[in-house]
């Protein structure tokens, strides 16, 4: 096994960080290493927010689902899809641009998204710990004015970084499921109530397996942050959701 394979099966969300500071060098070469990532046409349709501020920080523990170790974060990165900057060089240059649509946010939420997993990707081999935090896409209203964020911006995701704990180390990454679910040949294959329960069999624990669903149910797809998600989500959308695009 390669290092970089090795490194890619080896890292784990980390939730627990030392105080130990990042070098500005290492800091640098991580975004370096995220912008170094592939984009769509080259046109790094993505901004990324490098939250400095120990006071804004910590507001972003609290309006991220109260998450207290993201205040004890080192650095912290959020990756914006920005079609903005796009739309505002066409304009400014006697350009007539249609207004953006569904399939540009689509594009810039993953130019972001890849820049992002290139940013935790490099992180790791500088022995740091790294983890999403999907709850930046809650709360719209108060993310947009607390990160000054205009239409068609959209945080499509956070990631704070540190040095694990020793416990964090040593902690046993979760599997994963098997390949042969996960990989499809040629076309999507819907999976019947039986596969689907041996698929995720090795979740269940010591629960039996119609109960654990239920309260996986419950306490991620039907719980409040999730359906916050879902409406602050829908309200970014709706900059990309204008009358012409829907003609």
């Amino acid at each position: 096994m390669n290092e970089v394979i090795r490194q890619l099966h080896e890292r784990k969300s980390v939730r627990a960080f030392t105080d130990q500071t990042i070098d500005a060098a290492v800091k640098k070469e991580i975004l370096y290493a995220a912008c170094a990532a592939p984009t769509a046409g080259n046109q790094q349709m993505y901004t990324i927010l490098d939250i400095t501020d120990r006071e804004l920080i910590q507001k972003l523990s609290v309006t991220c689902d109260n998450q207290p170790f993201i205040a004890d974060a080192q650095l912290v990165l959020i990756f914006c899809a920005d079609f903005k900057k796009w739309y505002d060089l066409f304009l400014s240059q006697g350009c007539v641009p249609r207004k953006p649509a569904m399939g540009d946010f689509m594009l810039a939420v993953q130019d972001a998204v890849i820049a992002a997993q290139n940013a935790v990707t490099a992180a790791h081999s500088f022995g740091l710990g790294s983890c999403y935090i999907g709850d930046i896409m809650e709360n719209c209203e108060q993310h947009r004015e607390m990160l000054q964020l205009p239409q068609y911006v959209f945080p499509a995701a956070m990631v704070v970084f540190g040095y694990p704990t020793q416990q964090q180390i040593e902690r046993e990454k979760p599997k994963r499921c098997d390949l042969s679910y996960v990989v499809h040949e040629n076309a999507y294959h819907t999976m019947k109530s039986d596969t689907l329960c041996e698929m995720f069999d090795y979740k269940k624990g010591v629960l039996p397996f119609d109960e654990w669903c239920t309260r996986f149910c419950e306490r991620k797809y039907n719980s409040d942050f999730s359906v916050e998600m879902s409406r602050s989500v829908s309200l970014y959308m709706k900059d990309y959701l204008t009358e012409e695009n829907a003609q």
